[in-house]
């Protein structure tokens, strides 16, 4: 979540530090918990109260910082438990990965291993939670999708209640979009569409199936989970059976083989065949009732289908966003200006601009500018010029682009651009983004150096400053009515569609973009940048979910502001439906 969910606001709170014993924080953070815990007790949503909430979470993963803050770390952590316990909920606290986290909330486990990785619970009167098992993971612009088997899922989840495990919660289940400008730095628009349930709420299988069947075969085995006394016992090299066993003679097992080949063993006087890295589990301890690597759910693929390709020139209008100059510019400053601070995050876009006089015997200059933003897009004297980027594992990037100056006066304006802001890491209120350095290098010594220079800054697009993806809003600006010219840079583009008949989920396909942001009916669907791709030259994410509660039946308004250049005229309106592909198993079926 953009900048981990926090309000902006609160980054200019005097003398604020983010998660940490720091007192202008801690009264934010109790007044926000408190107000949600009341909302809960005022509808009755506990399980103290009769209703689904049996869990609540305070911090998340701070263990993984709070070194970064000494003494203060430790003390926060106590501050926040006991802070949470006070409410009174009825119901447990839990701190995910906190190994301290002081009685009795109960530390948990996340991650894709807890069956191998969890040290337990740091108090024997508390239980073994699972609070997030990462069906796949985050993807990032320029990244590949995180596939996660079902079998993996399986396995772990498997190995994580033989191993006295008492609650896994999968994270995700169900898969999500991050509309309008709510993902986090260089996180792309789809959130986890490999979960179970994907992006459209469509089941992903076989991993929705053979999960189902997994918690039925636990299911089968809670009461001698509950009841019965925990063994393990080797079966081989790499092979280990757990056993639970009641006073009454009720017995489940469970029987992992680590191993990359199939194993013969023998189970109570029983042959069976363990495959490769599986856990069997029998809730009668003579049965196999579920294996891990064995998949007998049917596959599936999901199908996109288009309906209509926005391919007619004459039915887009467009709009020629503003570049904005020195003399435009409604803030002015002698120095280069933090982005984030400027922006308070209203706008992904912040304008630096600078005029100057051109007077060295420069020869073949470079404009060079770095920047701890994540794009810059360069024009000189209202001419494009050219762009950059970072990315997700690097910190800053650098712009050499060669110009041509005029004699005399000249103009540069650089529009710096945020995909999301950071959402994890210590002293996120203390991060920098923007230009830091801005200079016109010469052939040889020469060289204007702007770092140090007035210049003028404006915030957001003029588009975006009168919301002309709004209905109501359109006559504000005068949209070009006579063809559309495609592969510019900041210019509107809109068009009236129908929605498609029937109930399937509803996606556009931007394959044809760059980079920019998308709305259907005055809400944001989220931010495109096809352009950058991964290592194989492919975009990250192409298909953008429309939910059917945006569309209407009939004249229904796209506007796409397209950032670096595209093709709308190739953009496609679809349906996504999954169809069976065939019976799969993993493994041949084995004695059961």
């Amino acid at each position: 979540m953009n900048s981990k969910g926090f309000p902006f606001w609160l980054h200019d709170v005097p003398g604020i530090v983010y998660r940490s014993d720091n007192e202008p924080f801690k009264f934010y953070m109790q007044n926000f918990t408190t107000k949600v815990v009341n909302l809960m007790k005022s509808e009755g949503l506990y399980a103290s109260q009769g209703g689904p909430i049996i869990l609540s979470q305070i911090e998340n993963e701070y263990q993984n910082i709070e070194r970064a803050f000494l003494e203060k770390g430790p003390s926060y952590v106590r501050w926040a438990a006991k802070m949470a316990v006070d409410l009174q909920t009825g119901v447990p606290w839990v701190m995910c990965k906190q190994t301290d986290a002081p009685d009795p909330v109960i530390n948990t486990c996340n991650g894709m291993r807890c069956g191998e990785t969890f040290g337990g619970p740091n108090s024997p009167n508390k239980p073994s939670l699972w609070t997030e098992n990462w069906t796949s993971y985050y993807q990032v612009y320029g990244g590949k999708t995180y596939i996660r088997s079902a079998e993996n899922i399986a396995f772990q989840v498997a190995l994580f209640i033989a191993r006295n495990g008492s609650y896994v919660n999968y994270y995700m289940y169900h898969g999500g979009t991050n509309f309008g400008r709510t993902s986090s730095a260089y996180i792309i628009t789809t959130y986890y569409d490999q979960a179970p349930l994907d992006e459209y709420g469509l089941l992903r299988q076989p991993k929705w199936g053979h999960l189902k069947e997994l918690h039925a075969a636990i299911k089968l085995c809670s009461t001698t989970l509950l009841q019965g006394a925990r063994t393990n016992f080797s079966l081989g090299q790499q092979q280990e059976a757990i056993v639970f066993l009641e006073e009454n003679g009720g017995c489940a097992a469970f029987l992992t083989n680590y191993a990359k080949q199939n194993v013969s063993i023998q189970f109570q006087n029983i042959p069976l065949e363990l495959l490769p890295k599986s856990i069997s589990i029998l809730p009668d301890c003579k049965n196999i009732t579920f294996n891990s690597a064995k998949v007998n759910t049917v596959y599936n693929d999901r199908i996109i289908k288009s309906t209509q390709t926005f391919d007619s020139v004459s039915s887009w209008e467009e709009f020629k966003d503003v570049i904005v100059n020195f003399e435009d510019a409604s803030l002015k400053s002698n120095e280069l200006l933090e982005h984030t601070n400027t922006t308070k995050d209203k706008s992904d876009y912040l304008w630096y601009t600078l005029r100057f006089e051109h007077t060295l015997s420069c020869t073949k200059p470079v404009l060079h500018a770095q920047s701890f933003a994540h794009v810059a897009h360069a024009f000189l004297n209202d001419i494009y010029i050219g762009a950059a980027n970072g990315s997700s594992n690097v910190k800053y990037f650098t712009m050499d682009i060669p110009i041509e100056l005029n004699d005399g006066m000249n103009n540069i304006s650089i529009l710096s651009v945020m995909v999301g802001l950071p959402d994890s890491g210590s002293f996120l209120e203390r991060r920098v983004t923007g230009l830091i350095t801005v200079a016109i290098q010469c052939n040889g010594n020469e060289f204007y150096n702007f770092t140090n220079f007035e210049w003028g800054y404006k915030v957001g697009l003029l588009g975006e400053e009168l919301r002309i993806y709004r209905e109501e809003n359109l006559g504000d600006v005068e949209w070009g009515k006579n063809g559309i010219t495609t592969n510019q840079t900041l210019t509107w583009y809109k068009i009236i569609f129908d929605a498609p008949l029937g109930n399937d989920p509803v996606a556009l396909n931007l394959s044809s973009m760059g980079k920019g942001e998308a709305w259907v009916n005055g809400q944001s669907i989220g931010r495109y940048w096809i352009s950058f791709h991964d290592y194989q030259g492919n975009p990250s994410q192409i298909m953008y979910h429309v939910p059917r509660s945006f569309l209407k039946t009939s004249g229904n308004l796209l506007v796409l502001l397209e950032e670096a250049g595209g093709n709308p005229l190739q953009i496609s309106l679809n349906t996504v439906t999954i169809i069976n592909t065939q019976e799969h198993t993993s493994y041949n079926h084995f004695p059961q």
